[in-house]
């Protein structure tokens, strides 16, 4: 799928570099590839800033729940956010976006991040405001 037909983040805002499955209205699932040119990777650390990876699943989140046409999202709350971990430079972050519900343009759902086998970010709730083509 052509994330940039779906959803309009564009360089250097967009999170998600590949879309792996979508149950439409239920779930999605990408990955981010993080890579040392990221305008966010800096020394001596080298690694994704967490909240931006939160922003990775408010995408995502978005995804799940737009059709083919072009759609924007806000991300309007957050709740419950664990970070149990870190992304660094070379990392592929798995991510996992859950719908709970949906009503009148806010999707409420539950997601996380992982690198490898290690869960670094569990998300409880991530509310999303998706505003359709104007």
């Amino acid at each position: 799928m052509d994330i940039q037909s779906v959803i309009p983040h564009r360089y250097p805002f967009l999170m998600i570099d590949r879309i792996l499955e979508v149950e439409q209205g239920k779930w999605a699932k990408g990955y981010k590839n993080v890579t040392g040119n990221e305008w966010f990777i800096s020394e001596p650390n080298n690694n994704m800033p967490r909240m931006m990876i939160v922003e990775a699943l408010a995408q995502l989140g978005a995804f799940a729940l737009t059709s083919s046409e072009r759609n924007l999202g806000f991300l309007s709350s957050l709740n419950g956010i664990e970070f149990l971990g870190d992304a660094y430079s070379g990392d592929r972050i798995g991510l996992y976006y859950e719908v709970v519900k949906s009503r009148k343009g806010f999707v409420l759902g539950k997601g996380g991040a992982i690198v490898g086998d290690q869960v670094i970010i569990k998300a409880e709730e991530i509310m999303i405001y998706i505003q359709g083509p104007s």
